[in-house]
């Protein structure tokens, strides 16, 4: 074996190594922990209002609320709707902020640069990390969504949007594309995170910044005055994940938003690797 190969399989078992330790270390936080909760939340507190407030009649509330009177697997479906406009960029703004400005704020970056984890590793293992988060995060809500509305109310075939019956196997991977597909969409979100997080040694401040700019790509994208830009906002197909309940489903979206994050992906990665290649790290 090639003195080139050693190194390569070296390098590549401490990356491995590196991203199984973030990703013990991420989920092992309080405040990961309580985020989750938080997003768990999100479905249960729905459901438990919709039967409260409905006492469980058939066909009452407003859209998607009275659908999952009549069918508690809508739970997870409405949850998503309401956890991706705020919640889930809140969380996921704060995960991708504490990157790198975490581990400069605790003064702890020199010492993982020493390892020697090396600069583009580092950042490598530490968008995994929110890149995984951003995973954990959508399923929480899709199986807390499924379990307490299987719960609370009945459960039976689902009606898709395009008025097509499907039974629960059929709509359980629909779901998990769903999931998927919302997990893609915060990917761009990520990578301006990650970037932010290398301009600054102070978590909260890269936090903010992230969540304010998911909220003001959202405003934008919401201004008809400023509709010319809305193919290139990365919140633009946040919601697209509708089109999985129709028969067939429609692709469209999904590839339009798979280029779109893939774009911000690679712009806002090799920002954060320009910025933190030529960072002096002095904590």
């Amino acid at each position: 074996m090639s003195q080139a190969d050693v190194s390569t399989r070296r390098g590549f078992g401490l990356g491995i190594a590196l991203l199984g330790s973030e990703i013990r270390v991420l989920f092992r936080r309080t405040r990961t922990i309580a985020m989750l909760g938080a997003l768990a939340a999100i479905p249960i507190l729905l459901a438990i209002a919709v039967k409260v407030t409905t006492g469980g009649d058939s066909g009452r509330g407003p859209a998607f609320l009275g659908d999952i009177t009549q069918n508690g697997l809508f739970v997870s479906l409405t949850a998503l709707t309401v956890a991706i406009p705020l919640f889930l960029p809140l969380t996921v703004g704060v995960v991708a902020g504490d990157t790198i400005a975490g581990e400069a704020g605790l003064g702890t970056l020199r010492y993982l640069l020493v390892a020697p984890a090396g600069r583009i590793r580092l950042l490598l293992v530490k968008y995994l990390g929110a890149a995984l988060f951003c995973l954990a995060g959508t399923l929480t809500i899709v199986v807390f969504g499924a379990i307490i509305g299987a719960l609370l109310f009945p459960v039976g075939p689902v009606t898709l949007l395009s008025g097509q019956t499907v039974g629960f196997a059929d709509y359980a991977g629909r779901m998990l594309m769903m999931a998927l597909y919302v997990t893609m969409s915060l990917l761009g979100l990520s990578a301006i995170g990650l970037f932010i997080s290398t301009l600054t040694s102070v978590p909260v401040g890269a936090m903010a910044a992230t969540i304010v700019l998911s909220t003001v790509a959202q405003i934008l994208g919401a201004l008809p005055q400023l509709a010319f830009l809305e193919p290139f906002l990365f919140t633009n197909y946040w919601l697209g994940f509708g089109d999985f309940l129709r028969d067939p489903i429609s692709w469209d979206n999904f590839q339009a938003n798979a280029v779109l994050q893939a774009g911000y992906v690679v712009v806002f990665g090799f920002l954060a690797y320009g910025r933190f290649a030529t960072k002096d790290i002095l904590s």
